[in-house]
């Protein structure tokens, strides 16, 4: 067969002993078809595929069970020649034995895939192996906010928090809370003998926030078990639900600090010289109302409604419930100077912090027994015994859930019933402690007075 001319392009309808000079010349006609092949004459099968578009590169064609594969080598500007008819050769063996070459192809390149999939796998498995307790815990915090109050994830930050922090009241530093220690922890460290001892330590110094913070850790351990990611890292049981754990902790008693009828002139003489006005109102509310102390400090000033004489209260059971502005109370909170969102605000435009220390003084002072804030609220419930109160009431002004099918389904009680028995509460509450007032003078400007 006579060589095409140098300037003549190849007949494609032959093979020909491949040269560069042959795949320079090669063209596709654009109005004919999109692409087109020059056969080499050296090496079977071996093929150089021009497209309309002037693209060339060297391909495998042969036919296997009477249909036509194709392969791709590579670009005639990265292979040579030579290059090309070894591979082409290469092809034309593995056909021969009856085995596809894309098949082999496909299975390396799904063997690669695996072996990088494989890889990947490996190297999370060890990130999430290494996840510390304290990375974890801010992402369980950060999803489950929203589905909280603001107390509840208040109580979260403040026994994780890691001290160091200098106090905003008195001198030093804060201490790290329960939870701080356990925080540098892997999570796959976090085994049931661990919790244990992190348990009788703690209960040595603060047994009432460790055993809260105790069932913080037992609710986000039970988290991590649903998420897919971290529960390949946790025992078939949660580990902080453990006997020995509970035992170390031990039972909080029966709390029973309560201020007594006779205690109430001493104390609240105590409180009301108190030099902050906002703690000392605080105080006062805190037994009038039989509040939660964090409800109470977490009032704000939308939430109290002066002309209907109605406080809104935030609490953990209905979200939310209204109680009477009683006319002692309605006076303290109109005192108050409004320097921000908060009713009983601190320093800054935060709210006040739980004056714990100034009612101790107060106690102190008063000559009376200790009283814990939340006995505070225990006062109220006892001193509520000395009346005729509904016991539906009393639990409706305290937030308590209701206690039997007819209350929970079949008593509403609107907010002027619930005033005739709080102001009720109220009155001799006072009467007990020796302060008269006048009940109908404008509040703010009310002039209150000790009985002597």
């Amino acid at each position: 067969m006579a060589r095409p001319k140098r300037d003549q392009a190849p007949d494609l309808g032959e093979s020909h002993e491949l040269t560069a000079g042959l795949i320079e010349r090669l063209t596709c006609r654009t109005d004919i078809k999109a692409q087109a092949f020059l056969r080499d004459s050296k090496a079977p099968g071996l093929r150089v595929r021009v497209t309309n578009t002037g693209a060339k590169s060297f391909v495998f064609e042969a036919k296997l069970n009477r249909q036509t594969i194709r392969r791709t080598i590579g670009d005639v500007r990265a292979w040579t020649i030579e290059a090309a008819r070894t591979e082409a050769n290469r092809l034309r063996v593995t056909l021969d034995t009856g085995t596809d070459p894309r098949e082999v192809e496909r299975d390396k390149l799904a063997a690669k895939a695996e072996k990088q999939a494989a890889a990947v796998a490996k190297v999370d498995a060890a990130r999430v192996a290494a996840v510390t307790v304290g990375e974890v815990w801010g992402n369980y915090l950060l999803e489950r906010k929203p589905r909280w109050g603001d107390l509840h994830y208040k109580d979260h930050t403040r026994l994780s928090a890691a001290g160091g922090i200098k106090r905003k009241r008195g001198e030093g530093l804060t201490v790290p809370g329960p939870l701080a220690p356990l925080l540098p922890l892997r999570l796959a460290d976090l085994t049931a003998p661990r919790i244990t001892a992190w348990a009788e330590h703690e209960a040595q110094t603060r047994p009432t926030p460790a055993r809260l913070a105790w069932r913080l850790l037992r609710a986000f351990l039970a988290w991590c078990e649903e998420q897919p990611e971290y529960a390949p890292l946790l025992p078939a049981k949660n580990p902080a639900k453990t006997k020995k754990t509970r035992e170390a902790l031990g039972k909080s008693g029966v709390k029973r600090d309560a201020l007594q009828r006779e205690q109430l002139p001493d104390w609240f003489d105590a409180v009301r010289q108190t030099r902050n006005p906002t703690i000392a109102a605080y105080l006062q509310a805190l037994l009038l109302t039989g509040a939660r102390p964090g409800e109470l400090l977490a009032l704000r000033w939308d939430d109290v409604n002066m002309a209907w004489r109605g406080l809104t209260i935030h609490d953990k059971v209905e979200g939310e419930r209204v109680i009477p502005l009683t006319p002692y109370v309605h006076h303290l909170i109109a005192t108050l100077p409004k320097r921000g969102e908060w009713v009983f605000a601190g320093a800054g435009d935060d709210a006040l912090t739980r004056p714990a220390k100034n009612l101790a003084t107060a106690c102190k002072v008063g000559g009376v027994d200790h009283v814990s804030m939340h006995g505070l609220r225990r006062s109220f419930k006892s001193l509520t015994e000395w009346l005729e109160i509904p016991a539906g009431v009393v639990a409706q002004l305290m937030g308590h859930k209701p206690s039997a099918t007819a209350e929970k389904h079949y008593t509403v009680r609107p907010l002027d019933l619930l005033r005739v028995h709080h102001e009720k509460i109220e009155a001799w509450i006072l009467e007990q402690a020796g302060i008269v007032f006048d009940a109908k003078a404008e509040p703010g400007k009310l002039r209150v007075v000790q009985a002597t």
